[in-house]
């Protein structure tokens, strides 16, 4: 567990300083004097008695006793002997190993760096790395890198699993105006990774003195709970979370055994957690930092944009990504429209986008600003384009937005194209504490981004529909493989889900005696094959005796048949509820239309277990085929809270049976309220 003494040491010593400022250990020692640490400061070196001005100790053994913080910048080789005289003689209590050559290299290191965290685990400490870049903190600069950018606690808690990649998302941040709080750099994560710097910043959260934006850049996620659970504790009270979750790309093919196991993988598992957690997912350096900008500002409450240019082309550009997005670009008109136009030169428009022409003026800026304000209801926020042909100064325009950023209650979000022309200008903006963007479609983007990004506060009541030990006791007499059928069929009536009656058989006098009572038209299904389709293991609308026993001689021909299946024949909307178990992450509950359109459309929403009915409906209502669901040209629709019920079920019986890997319910056929599971599969892994 992180501590005091790695955030705020009292004292810290530089195991391998050097003059040498192109070096990892001069450029630290440099970092921390340049950062004004107000402790005492300690240097090893073996040639020389001052670095940089300190007085320097040859060797670890002579330096004093109690220090909070040691940094060390020597030989993978030499680390292990370092930390055991650190830890055991000079009890310290916190390590930011820069070195590499551990993990990442060898077993030779990986067993180097096992060791390492053993002693500093049985002295209660904290480590950071080994092959990392560094921390930074209000406190102290002990980071190797450039740039070391503005560090108050308003900024961004950024927490990154690779060194060089914080420093490029913090080059990107600083040309923005972003500003940090703190940078943890956590290398190999040996002892302390992204998820326990989480963990950290939730468990000492303060409203009052602690940093509500958070960054992370992870390569890996190694305890997918504790990131969720402490990620939707921050959101809770009140933070904002991005993150880049790095290798997007399905590792690896599997054998889909099922239209779950065809669709569902890693990175799904891992954009499936973040939906659930309120993290605004990033796939880049610089979105990420677009997306921190954001929300440097104030909240966008609303959905309204009001565009503000001298521009023609970013507007249009702009007005298109927000409205592609979601968000809009409402017309601006009425009494005050009118007013406000009296006010620009002529040839302006107000409609919005409101175009102000190459020649507006910072007094007429200040005008549109207060109209949106103050006069313009409807609208939430402002976005603000003003760049330079340079043919002038623009500093006062730039003062003007300054200004209305800091009174008015709406947030502003200023584009500043002019990286050239205005380079000055938009400098002297950043550095009176402002944000900025330099180009408007990206702007757009991470506003769309942190808009349709939502997080559920509800609370789940993981009883409210199962009983558990019904679930348990089916699942306990189970082996691993496809359940049977009337194996599924007890399940399913264990979560509460209606199904359609079934009949199996080897035996067609029993079928035949089972569909005097069933009637026909009736569906007939192979047992045994996985893929039933694929084999000519399905035939609908079977109308009469003489059809269902030829039917029946025919499938029990089939490869791998066991039996047969009669069903009622229904109609309604076909459905799809879906789940497979992904290590470390659990059950992933998709949902969707049936049919073609999870076959081959792939219309499918994914919630990670357990899933609330508020999620439920918001998976549903996400599916670009809703308004079929919704019904449409005379069809009758399906009740979507009922299916949003089917869903939570599923998901509640999951909870209880982390043994079923992989199941499908498809169709689910639907009809207002009526919907009833028709074909289901469930895999189970002891």
């Amino acid at each position: 567990m992180i501590n005091e003494q790695l955030i705020n040491p009292k004292s810290i010593v530089v195991v391998g300083g050097s003059d040498n400022i192109q070096k990892p250990g001069g450029k630290i020692l440099k970092n921390i004097i340049d950062g004004g640490f107000g402790g005492k400061l300690y240097v090893t070196n073996l040639n020389s008695a001052s670095v940089q001005g300190v007085s320097a100790f040859g060797d670890v053994t002579d330096l004093p006793e109690k220090i909070d913080l040691a940094v060390i910048a020597v030989a993978a080789k030499y680390c292990l002997h370092t930390v055991e005289v650190l830890a055991y003689q000079k009890r310290v209590k916190a390590f930011i190993i820069i070195s590499a050559g551990f993990g990442e290299e060898n077993e030779v290191g990986a067993a180097l760096e096992k060791q390492i965290v053993k002693v500093v685990n049985e002295v209660g400490g904290c480590l950071i790395g080994p092959n990392c870049i560094g921390v930074l903190t209000t406190h102290h600069n002990s980071v190797f890198t450039t740039p070391i950018p503005p560090l108050e606690k308003e900024g961004a808690d950024f927490i990154s699993g690779s060194g060089a990649t914080a420093v490029f998302i913090m080059e990107a941040g600083v040309s923005k105006g972003l500003k940090f709080n703190s940078v943890f750099s956590v290398g190999n994560s040996a002892q302390i990774g992204v998820e326990e710097v989480l963990e950290y910043l939730d468990i000492t959260f303060d409203q009052e003195k602690s940093s509500k934006i958070k960054l992370l850049y992870l390569e890996s996620i190694s305890n997918p709970k504790k990131l969720l659970k402490h990620a939707s504790s921050l959101i809770r009270k009140g933070c904002k979370i991005a993150a880049i979750k790095a290798g997007a790309s399905e590792a690896g093919s599997r054998a889909a055994s099922s239209h779950t196991g065809a669709m569902a993988n890693s990175d799904l598992a891992v954009d499936t957690l973040f939906r659930k957690a309120g993290i605004v997912r990033c796939y880049g350096r610089e979105e990420l930092a677009n997306v921190a900008a954001v929300f440097m500002g104030k909240p966008l409450v609303g959905k309204n944009i009001a565009v503000i240019t001298h521009a023609g082309g970013p507007a249009v550009m702009l007005t298109d990504t927000l409205s592609n997005g979601g968000l809009m670009v409402p017309t601006i008109e009425g009494d005050r429209a009118d007013v406000l136009l009296t006010k620009l030169f002529p040839g302006s428009s107000i409609s919005n986008p409101i175009d102000f022409l190459a020649t507006g003026t910072a007094e007429q800026l200040g005008y549109i600003i207060d109209a949106c304000e103050l006069d313009f209801d409807h609208i939430d926020a402002m976005v603000v384009v003003f760049g330079s042909p340079g043919l002038f100064p623009i500093n006062e325009v730039y003062d003007v937005l300054h200004q209305k950023m800091s009174t008015c209650k709406k947030p502003i979000y200023p584009v500043l194209p002019s990286v050239v022309n205005a380079k000055d200008a938009i400098d002297e903006f950043l550095s009176k504490g402002n944000f900025g963007f330099s180009d408007e479609v990206n702007l757009g983007q991470a506003l769309v981004k942190v808009y349709n990004t939502t997080f559920s506060q509800e609370i789940i009541d993981h009883q409210q529909y199962v009983n558990c030990y019904d679930v348990r006791q089916i699942i306990e007499n189970q082996v691993s493989g496809y359940a049977a059928p009337e194996v599924v069929q007890a399940l399913l009536d264990a979560a509460g889900v209606s199904r359609v009656q079934e009949i199996v058989s080897d035996d067609v006098d029993q079928l035949l005696s089972a569909v005097s009572e069933i009637g026909f038209p009736i569906v007939m299904k192979v047992v045994g094959p996985v893929h039933k389709s694929d084999v000519g293991g399905v035939v609908l609308n079977v109308e009469n005796e003489a059809q269902l026993i030829a039917e029946f001689r025919r499938m029990m021909q089939i490869n791998e048949a066991v039996g047969v299946m009669i069903q009622p024949m229904l109609k309604g909307t076909e459905l799809f509820v879906g789940a497979s178990y992904e290590p470390g992450f659990g059950h992933i509950v998709l949902c969707g239309l049936g049919g073609i359109f999870v076959e081959v459309l792939k219309d499918v929403s994914s919630g990670l277990c357990p899933v609330s009915h508020t999620e439920a409906l918001a998976m549903i209502q996400k599916l670009r085929g809703y308004k079929i669901i919704q019904g449409v040209r005379g069809n009758i629709g399906v009740d979507e809270e009922v299916f949003a019920d089917i869903i939570v079920r599923i998901s509640q019986m999951l909870e209880c049976a982390p043994e079923i890997k992989e199941m499908d319910i498809n169709p689910l056929l639907g009809e207002d309220e009526r919907i009833v599971a028709v074909d289901a599969r469930i895999r189970i892994e002891r």
